[in-house]
């Protein structure tokens, strides 16, 4: 495997895609009014001989938040992670259909698996920080992305990664402390922050409050909704409710199917097909 400090953007996409995905807007609008970034096509998936996903086709927009919703076991999850190629450590993963991001396919063999996961950031159900202070735990992922960095550039890299997550006022004369010693929403916050270090083009979230109390929610959610300003957010939710306070896109699998996708206040509102309106009233799942 190539040193990770010595990828970046360019060796995962060519020079040519990093320079669109800088340059910000491109390629075929979506019903949001947003250009899309990710493109899914035919998407299959099986592990072994059980299928998990079959047919699944969307555009997820750039800069919105989309929500994978559905029952467990649907199929979204495993979706989700797809699009950072996360299951191919999976034993018997197979894969069949075609990922882009804007326009460039991810499954390619030119593609570094190690740089693509850094440009589509992920975090994940627990909070999942490193047994070290609050400050290495920003300043490892700029390290292991770059390399030797100076002091200084971390201070401001650390700095504004904790500020854009929200965390900065909370933590910003602790940051020796143990990140272990933070609450539960405080170490999914710095979590996001980490990500954020290593300048992604895509975050996803796999059940991110799922462990967290309702004010602890309330501030990721806070969180993502300015974050969607600048990137990408794909969000795994079993909350209905969260899907609808800060999703624009919804997503609605059931038995490794995508049965609806559109734009959250009208799939919510006016769902078009009646197991969409079964999950959304409650009446399984």
């Amino acid at each position: 495997m190539a040193d990770i400090a010595a990828l970046d953007e360019s060796t995962l996409f060519g020079e040519e895609l990093s320079k669109r995905l800088d340059a910000g807007p491109s390629g075929e609008r979506t019903a949001l009014g947003a250009p899309t970034l990710i493109a899914v096509q035919e998407l299959g998936v099986a592990y072994g001989k059980k299928e998990a996903l079959a047919g699944v086709t969307l555009d997820i927009p750039r800069n919105r938040i989309t929500a994978f919703i559905g029952p467990s076991g649907c199929g979204k999850s495993t979706a989700l992670r797809c699009l950072n190629r996360m299951n191919d450590e999976v034993q018997n993963f197979k894969m069949s259909g075609h990922i882009a991001i804007d326009g460039e396919d991810i499954y390619g063999r030119s593609v570094n698996v190690t740089a693509l996961r850094r440009a589509v950031g992920m975090v994940f159900q627990q909070p999942n920080p490193f047994p070290m202070s609050i400050y290495d735990n920003i300043a490892l992922a700029v390290r292991e992305q770059r390399g030797r960095v100076s002091r200084k550039e971390i201070d401001e890299i650390v700095t504004r990664s904790l500020t854009q997550a929200n965390l900065w006022d909370e933590v910003k004369d602790s940051l020796k402390d143990s990140a272990l010693s933070l609450s539960g929403g405080q170490q999914q916050r710095l979590c996001i922050a980490r990500a954020l270090a290593v300048t992604p083009s895509v975050i996803m979230l796999d059940e991110p409050c799922a462990s967290l109390d309702p004010i602890s929610t309330a501030k990721i959610e806070e969180l993502l909704l300015e974050l969607s300003a600048e990137y990408t957010i794909v969000i795994v939710t079993h909350n209905l409710a969260q899907a609808h306070r800060i999703s624009d896109q919804v997503a609605f699998f059931l038995m490794g199917r995508l049965v609806e996708v559109g734009e959250t206040r009208a799939v919510f509102d006016s769902p078009r097909f009646e197991d969409t309106a079964n999950y959304i009233n409650g009446r399984f799942g």
